[in-house]
């Protein structure tokens, strides 16, 4: 390309640009009549007012809307059941807490995870599934998966149900007196 035509063609296109420039421009959020500029608005909770109440702590006189998805009572015992293990996500409004893998401290050749969902609002043993999953070493050093020991996952969820319904009786013994 010849350096003339490149040359007018910045030229060209410059002389527009350079005319944009006596524009004065004013960095203001628009507001319509009557209405409150929401960079001024107190934007209160995107939870409603008193906040998120994920563990069922607070006494609640009517349905104030969103809150956890799930049981309260199976979420803080699976929470409470699988301490010991380290959780990488967690979502209260879904139902699910995974863990991350784990050895045990006696066996550094096998590790475990665990899945828990929690699928119903209601105290319920359908409302809970629970998955195992276990890989040992190989030779090479290489993660590979082995079979869980049978009942596993539903002695897991046993656990779970028992201590969640501890946890509504240790309630309801607390808010009676």
């Amino acid at each position: 390309m010849n350096i003339r035509v490149f040359l007018a063609l910045l030229l060209i296109a410059a002389v527009p640009l350079s005319a944009c420039s006596g524009i004065e421009t004013k960095a203001e959020y628009p507001t319509a009549i009557g209405h409150q500029n929401p960079s001024t608005k107190d934007p209160g909770s995107i939870f409603g007012e008193g906040g998120l109440d994920l563990f069922g702590d607070r006494k609640k006189t009517e349905d104030t809307g969103p809150g956890i998805g799930v049981n309260s009572f199976l979420w803080r015992a699976s929470l409470d059941t699988i301490s010991f293990m380290p959780v990488s996500a967690a979502d209260p409004f879904g139902g699910t807490i995974l863990t991350d893998w784990q050895s045990p401290a006696g066996n550094p050749d096998e590790r475990l995870k665990v899945n828990i969902y929690i699928l119903d609002r209601m105290l319920r043993s359908d409302g809970l599934r629970v998955s195992v999953f276990r890989q040992v070493r190989d030779a090479s050093g290489q993660w590979v998966d082995a079979a869980v020991t049978e009942g596993t996952a539903s002695k897991l969820e046993d656990t779970i149900l028992t201590r969640a319904r501890q946890m509504r009786q240790a309630q309801a013994t607390t808010t009676a007196r």
